[in-house]
């Protein structure tokens, strides 16, 4: 009964706190409280939701069978807009509040709005190395069932909330799904029919195996955590991972997509086949079609990454090692963390079965220290490292701390008493946290924090980053080097041949003196311009519509706009990212 009426007091208390204070200065001045005592337990919430939904589709089998059901259902949407005179553009009717993008979109209030219910994992086809899904799944789940199967993306970016953006298959055939017996462990067919159950890897995802004696099992997935714009996640946006600098960005392991279309109609696309639209797709923000599925290369997964820790003093030295070792094909991982102009951590890791048990480090663990903090550690010291870090914790090591943004958030989010009493509810939803924002945050954040991700040539690192430092000196500098092929599409290097390029991401507040955000970005924006970079779009764009298209190749976009009927149907990709069009 005490501890009963000591909570109440408490709550009590803090109400008449947020009273006396008003809500909005609780909401700016100490977010960390209304995060901790709402957030991560309404983040648990959504958590524990999708984890009922991924049974009941777990227990029906449903997500490859309405698939099929669900993308006619979108066909009938854009007929019906079509026969009531296509008096506005159209959009996803997803909210602009559960994307990962900083902004919620203005256009969602006046566009028709499409709704995409399209969130499963379809296929998983081992013999041609390729996972199908939908729009909509996030690389939680992704990781979660490739993993635990001994598969994984060649490119698999870090936040468990993005999403993918993939293709759907419509003919009267029904689809299985594809998976060789080695994905479960087994050596050779099983003799006769029967039922393998993969453990639940995530808070809510769960995976049926149906086996036979063709080799083919059925598998029906449902998604965790759908937390990004469909239009704009990892396809119809970008994706980067810090295996990038082999296989490129991650609309360069998608081998089909599949849309529908301005008029209604159902399109497949793929290198070799409508290869126009494929190339076009990437970064066009969903202004050419609605996305509703892909197919997606896959590679073997092992158990660890073996990562090498390396602190590098001096500006010269970090970009001659960071590109020394972005060359080299054996490195697996390539990733650095730069703490301010002249000092970094550079880590290079290779997937490996083996592990010496002094040096495991499973790093994705509730309790463990935030890993860009873990990392510093090895700067602080001067010393190299060498870690075995469980696959999918390496590949969600930035998920528990946003990066290092939620440090900003809950300041003291990394102190050991915090992780352990609380770290399992950690992080919040990014879409939780835009949901509660409020206009006079919002305005803050937009003037004192930066949210950004550049790419350059790598032959310009050293300058891209004095750049930065002059025009907005945020720390730590996320830095991922990725290539970039000589292909058609909004984005491509200048020249006829493939390009080592580089992700500079900045993400916290700026320490310029009288920074404004307006003239700073649209000065860093400039520079990326002059070396033929590219900005991330999910990011404030301050460009105008001139400035953008020389940003971006828009030769064989608008000639697909036009010849698909667009520009009555979807807004230009400009008109959706620019900073008017966001608040």
């Amino acid at each position: 009964m005490e501890p009963a009426v000591s909570l109440a007091v408490c709550a009590l208390l803090f109400l008449l706190w947020v009273r006396v204070k008003g809500l909005e200065f609780v909401l700016i001045h100490q977010r960390w409280v209304f995060v901790c005592l709402f957030l991560l337990p309404l983040s648990l919430i959504f958590d524990i939701y999708y984890y009922v939904r991924a049974w009941v589709v777990f227990k029906l089998s449903s997500a490859p069978r309405l698939h099929e059901q669900r993308v006619r259902d979108i066909q009938k949407q854009v007929r019906e807009w079509k026969e009531q005179g296509s008096k506005t553009f159209m959009c996803t009717g997803r909210p602009g509040w559960l994307t990962v993008s900083l902004r919620v979109g203005k256009y969602k209030k006046t566009h028709k709005n499409i709704m995409i219910n399209l969130m499963d994992i379809l296929e998983v086809d081992t013999k041609k190395q390729i996972v199908r899904v939908e729009p909509l799944v996030t690389m939680g789940q992704v990781t979660a069932l490739l993993t635990s199967i001994g598969w994984t993306l060649p490119v698999l970016p870090e936040l468990d909330d993005l999403t993918v953006g993939e293709d759907p298959i419509l003919t009267g055939k029904k689809r299985h799904t594809v998976l060789g017996p080695e994905l479960m462990g087994l050596g050779h067919p099983p003799s006769s029919p029967g039922i393998a159950a993969i453990p639940s890897v995530t808070k809510s995802f769960s995976l049926l195996l149906a086996c036979s004696n063709d080799r083919v099992f059925t598998a029906c997935c449902s998604i965790s955590e759908q937390l990004k714009l469909s239009e704009g996640g990892l396809i119809m946006g970008t994706g980067i991972e810090s295996s990038s600098h082999k296989y490129g960005l991650f609309q360069h392991i998608c081998t089909a997509y599949e849309l529908v279309l301005a008029d209604g109609s159902f399109v497949r696309c793929t290198p070799s086949e409508n290869s126009d639209l494929f190339y076009a797709v990437p970064w066009s923000c969903g202004t050419l079609g609605f996305l509703v599925a892909a197919e997606i290369r896959i590679i073997p997964a092992k158990k660890y990454v073996k990562l090498r820790f390396e602190p590098v003093r001096g500006l010269e030295a970090i970009c001659a090692k960071f590109t020394h070792e972005s060359q080299r094909q054996e490195n697996h991982f390539v990733e650095g963390l730069l703490y301010s102009l002249d000092e970094a951590v550079i880590m290079t890791g290779v997937m490996t079965d083996e592990a010496e048990p002094s040096k495991l480090n499973s790093i994705g663990n509730y309790y463990k220290p935030w890993f860009f903090k873990h990392v510093e550690n090895y700067l602080k010291t001067n010393r190299e490292g060498l870690e075995y870090i469980p696959l999918r914790h390496y590949y969600h090591r930035h998920t528990r701390s946003i990066f290092w943004e939620l440090q900003d958030i809950i300041p003291f989010g990394n102190n050991p008493i915090f992780r352990y009493l609380f770290g399992w509810m950690v992080p919040p939803k990014i879409s939780l946290l835009k949901l509660t924002q409020g206009e006079t945050l919002r305005k803050l954040y937009e003037q004192h924090h930066v949210v950004q991700d550049m790419l350059v040539p790598m032959k310009c690192l050293q300058q891209a980053l004095h750049t930065f430092q002059n025009d907005i000196h945020v720390y730590p500098i996320w830095l991922c080097p990725f290539i970039l092929p000589s292909q058609p599409g909004l984005v491509h290097p200048k020249g006829n041949e493939a390009e080592l390029y580089i992700d500079i991401g900045a993400y916290g507040e700026p320490r310029v003196k009288h920074f404004e955000a307006r003239s700073c970005m649209r000065q860093l924006e400039k520079f990326v311009r002059s070396v033929h970079g590219f900005q991330m779009l999910y990011a404030d764009c301050y460009m105008n519509r001139e400035e953008f298209w020389e940003m971006f190749d828009g030769s064989l976009y608008h000639k697909l706009r036009e010849k698909l009927g667009c520009q009555d149907a979807f807004p230009e990709v400009y008109d959706k990212i620019c900073k008017a069009a966001r608040h």
